[in-house]
C-alpha cells in the first residue's frame, strides 16, 4: 500500500496523467472538428415563404433551395386561397434550417368536401336551420306553400332544383327551404267538401 501512494507522489504518475490528459482533450478537438465539418455547423437555408404556390411551383424552389419536401392532405378548403396551392408549411418562412431539412406542406384542395343533407322534412324551419348549420350547409331563403303545418319543412331546393335527404351538397351551399304558411291548402278543402 506504501508503494501504491508513493507512486502516486511520483513524477511517472503525474508526467502519465499529463499525456493522458493532453490525448484526451486532442481526441475531442479532434471530434468536434469532424462535427462541424460533417453536420455543416454554421451553415444554414432560410426555409421561403411557399403560400399559395401551386405544388409544382412549390417542388421547384424546395429543389432550388436544397430543401426535402412532404405534401400533406387538407381536408379544409379556404376560399381566399387558389385550388392546389400552399395553406401551410412546417417550418415557417424565415426559418434558418439545415441543408436537405424536410418541409411539410399542407394544400388547399379542389373544394369544398360534400355533406349529406339531414332528414330535416317535417321538422320546424328553426331546428331544420341548426341542423343545416351543424352539418356546413346554409339556409339562402325560405318560401312558403299552403300547407297546414306553419313552418314546418315540406321540401329542400338547392340552385332551383329538388334536394332529397342524405344527397350530398358542398360544404357551405346555400339552400332554400320550402316551408308551411299555417293554411289548409284548396285542394284539401275540394276533396273535403267533394266527400260530403
Amino acid at each position: 500500500m506504501k508503494q501504491f501512494l508513493n507512486f502516486l507522489g511520483s513524477k511517472t504518475f503525474f508526467l502519465q496523467l499529463a499525456l493522458a490528459l493532453i490525448v484526451v482533450v486532442l481526441l475531442c478537438f479532434m471530434v468536434l472538428q469532424w462535427l462541424k465539418s460533417a453536420t455543416n455547423h454554421s451553415e444554414f437555408v432560410e426555409v421561403p415563404d411557399f403560400s399559395k404556390m401551386s405544388v409544382m411551383d412549390m417542388r421547384k424552389a424546395a429543389e432550388e433551395a436544397g430543401l426535402r419536401y412532404e405534401v400533406l392532405d387538407s381536408t379544409n378548403f379556404d376560399p381566399s386561397y387558389p385550388r392546389f396551392s400552399i395553406l401551410e408549411q412546417d417550418p415557417p418562412p424565415g426559418t434558418k434550417v439545415k441543408d436537405n431539412r424536410k418541409i411539410y406542406f399542407t394544400v388547399n384542395p379542389s373544394g369544398y368536401k360534400k355533406v349529406s343533407v339531414p332528414n330535416i322534412i317535417q321538422v320546424t324551419q328553426r331546428n331544420a336551420t341548426s341542423m343545416l348549420r351543424a352539418v356546413g350547409l346554409d339556409v339562402q331563403r325560405v318560401t312558403y306553400i299552403d300547407e297546414l303545418g306553419k313552418d314546418m319543412v315540406y321540401q329542400i331546393k338547392f340552385k332551383g332544383k329538388y334536394v332529397s335527404p342524405g344527397d350530398k351538397l358542398p360544404k357551405t351551399s346555400k339552400i332554400e327551404l320550402i316551408c308551411g304558411n299555417g293554411t289548409i291548402p284548396k285542394k284539401a278543402i275540394i276533396q273535403a267538401e267533394s266527400k260530403n
